[in-house]
């Protein structure tokens, strides 16, 4: 018994200490003069709802798993918040999870609202849970913003006894301590975020709380407790979960849908082990245990079965899908991809369409690896997947840069390249995995709309009208909180591009750029005057005009170079050769290898040294590959061309590579029109035709 709670009857009945100091609990109570078997009463851990719940004190700290509207212990809220309305009790809980776990209308953690039974909240997001967040920002309950991936694997750190976790997730947003900590509110004062710097390197630390209860879910559970999760879209973190309430000598409460014979889950198959489980409770009504708040079952999304793909339904060319193309044309060829909630849900469907999914792999910070991402209700999940790990080991990939890029959105942009996804528009949202996927992503693509509450969009003719402006701006001065900082990507080389429906921006040293403009909008009507700053305004392109023409973009070409052979040409009477990277884009090293190999082709066929044209037009590159596209045009200088020119309209393309290639000490010949470059080559390129091999 902790001190100063009262131990019900049900508890004094149900639950006892194991010499390690964790609870157990036994299934069922003796009718009067029976003995009993001792061995059922050891291992059986089946109980009611009800009487599980009834095992909760006063002031524990409980943890509960669910990801958006997947996965959620439906019966086990339900039972928490059934006790408090009648009872007022347990009160002053403290709640910790990760994602939101909720429909945000008032299931799932919504529950909780009830005054009194929280007195404090460390969540990734508060958005699933409106009635708790409003009672945050009245400071009724205390209330900590961490990152997703952060509290997730704290997890792991109370499992092992640990005081906590270093991490640089978090550096320079509202999360770091020198700028607020990741409090919510003025009530909350203890200190859970801590700045350290060590051996000249900046880390933040976060404290672990240790947990009391968790509650978790599976499928399956045999009387011992052990959990299977086949018919699950997700397995999260209940492990850790269950190892932090265990160690702590706290409860494990896991909902499931079925129990089965003792002894029949495969041990491989059992994701968290019978000795982690106090007590086991049975979903009823079974509609307490939907797959998600929108899908009852389905076996797609578990891995039972895989289906066709080809089936899925279009996307409409609207706004959203014109959004999800142009961020699909940054998809790294054989790269690993996070999508967002919202508009970036719309590349898997776009990638899919493009036939573009066997070429990328599509994740989500859920856990999900590879197939075609699930949306709506079922985000988080996948269909057809290629393994569904632990969310805590998929922040691990995340966090050490496993992912090539992310694609997010964003509910305010600034001068400054910072976003805000956190709290706007007087809503506390949370940031979710926000903050560790896009700090931590090689690349980096927020989208959305340009701006946003009664917008109306139509694309027709290959253009965009705006048939009704936003009542809502985006880009503004100062973001409310920095979710995302412009400075420390910056600092740290990190591209980052901004994609709406009307327009692209580019982050660059002086802050946002804006370099394509789509067709049918007007720079100063459509674009400058909804933004409270002006970016940076010099040579911005038209975006790919396929994106607005509602047929196949042709991407997956593009994305593996199909159609390289097809950008070089030869003129045998000016012995000149003719390189066509109008629109090309250069994502990996791969591609630049794809490009040596073909002008290797190319060259040797010819049989002789060779001047070339390069048109870099439209063309774009990720900006840690310029040393590496000036290497290979340094070796093609060496052993097969005579001299080259290059040109491009952009003047930001011409001095980046001007700078790259005058780095390596080549003559960076590089011109704004066709016309001046090959009049270089007139000039130039017959005495060097001239010189020895």
């Amino acid at each position: 018994m902790r001190k100063g709670d009262a131990v019900s009857t049900l508890e004094r009945s149900f639950c006892k200490k194991t010499p390690t100091g964790a609870a157990t609990i036994t299934v069922r109570k003796k009718k009067s003069g029976e003995r009993g078997n001792p061995e059922e009463m050891a291992n059986n851990k089946v109980i009611s709802a009800d009487e599980a719940i009834a095992l909760i004190r006063d002031n524990d700290v409980v943890t509960t798993t669910g990801f958006v509207q997947s996965c959620i212990p439906e019966a086990l809220h339900a039972a928490l918040e059934k006790r408090f309305v009648e009872t007022q009790h347990p009160r002053d809980l403290t709640l910790i999870m990760t994602a939101g776990a909720g429909d945000s209308k008032g299931l799932g953690t919504g529950r909780f609202h009830h005054e009194g039974l929280l007195r404090r909240v460390i969540a990734a997001n508060f958005g699933r849970m409106p009635k708790v967040a409003q009672a945050a920002q009245e400071n009724k309950i205390c209330g900590y913003n961490l990152p997703q991936g952060v509290i997730s694997q704290l997890y792991r750190a109370c499992a092992a006894g640990q005081p906590g976790l270093f991490s640089k997730v978090g550096l320079y947003t509202y999360v770091d301590p020198r700028f607020g900590g990741g409090k919510v509110n003025e009530r909350t004062k203890e200190d859970m975020v801590k700045y350290h710097n060590i051996q000249g390197e900046e880390w933040l630390f976060y404290i672990a709380t240790k947990i009391d209860v968790a509650f978790i879910r599976g499928t399956s559970a045999d009387p011992s407790g052990n959990i299977s999760m086949e018919r699950e879209a997700l397995v999260l973190d209940n492990l850790a979960q269950a190892m932090a309430a265990h160690n702590n000598g706290g409860l494990v409460i896991a909902q499931v849908e079925r129990i089965v014979e003792q002894g029949s889950i495969k041990p491989k198959d059992v994701h968290v082990p019978g000795i982690l489980v106090s007590a086991v409770v049975i979903a009823d009504p079974p509609e307490m245990h939907r797959m998600n708040y929108g899908v009852i079952h389905n076996p797609a999304l578990s891995g039972e079965i895989r289906v066709p793909v080809e089936k899925f339904a279009k996307m409409p060319l609207d706004e959203r899908k014109v959004i999800a193309r142009r961020a699909s044309f940054e998809l790294p060829p054989n790269g690993v991809v996070n999508l967002g909630v919202g508009a970036p849900e719309g590349i898997a469907a776009v990638a899919n369409e493009e036939k573009m999914t066997p070429y990328i792999t599509l994740t989500t910070e859920a856990g999900a690896i590879g197939g075609v991402l699930a949306a709506g209700s079922s985000f988080g999940a996948a269909t057809n997947a290629d393994a569904i790990i632990q969310q805590n080991q998929q922040f691990d990939f995340y966090d050490g840069g496993g992912l090539d890029m992310t694609c997010l959105g964003m509910a305010e942009c600034d001068l400054q390249g910072n976003v805000n996804t956190s709290k706007f528009g007087g809503r506390l949202n949370g940031c979710g995995g926000f903050i560790n996927i896009s700090q931590n992503a090689r690349l980096v693509v927020y989208a959305g709309t340009f701006t946003n509450g009664g917008l109306r969009v139509e694309i027709a003719d290959g253009k965009v009208n705006i048939l009704q402006e936003g009542r809502n701006k985006k880009f503004l001065n100062a973001v409310e909180q920095i979710t995302f900082s412009g400075k420390f990507a910056q600092k740290r080389k990190q591209p980052v591009y901004y994609v709406t429906e009307r327009c692209v921006f580019k982050l660059v040293d002086k802050g946002l750029e804006l370099i394509e403009v789509a067709p049918g909008i007007d720079i100063d009507k459509d674009i400058l005057a909804h933004m409270d700053f002006k970016p940076i305004v010099e040579h911005p392109e038209l975006m790919d005009k396929r994106i607005f023409i509602d047929e196949p973009m042709g991407l997956l070409g593009d994305l593996i170079n199909l159609n390289m052979s097809d950008r070089v040409t030869y003129d045998a009477d000016r012995n000149i050769l003719f390189v066509n990277l109008e629109g090309w884009h250069a994502r990996t090293r791969k591609d630049i290898d794809e490009l040596r190999k073909t002008l290797i082709e190319a060259s040797e066929k010819v049989g002789k040294r060779v001047n070339s044209v390069v048109n870099h037009d439209g063309w774009k590159i990720n900006e840690a590959l310029y040393d590496d596209y000036a290497e290979m045009i340094d070796d093609m200088s060496q052993h097969y061309y005579l001299t080259t020119t290059r040109y491009a309209t952009s003047a930001f393309a011409r001095l980046k590579m001007k700078e790259a290639l005058s780095k390596r000490g080549l003559q960076p010949h590089v011109f704004e029109r066709r016309e001046a470059a090959e009049s270089f080559l007139e000039v130039v390129g017959k005495e060097e035709e001239k010189a020895p091999a």
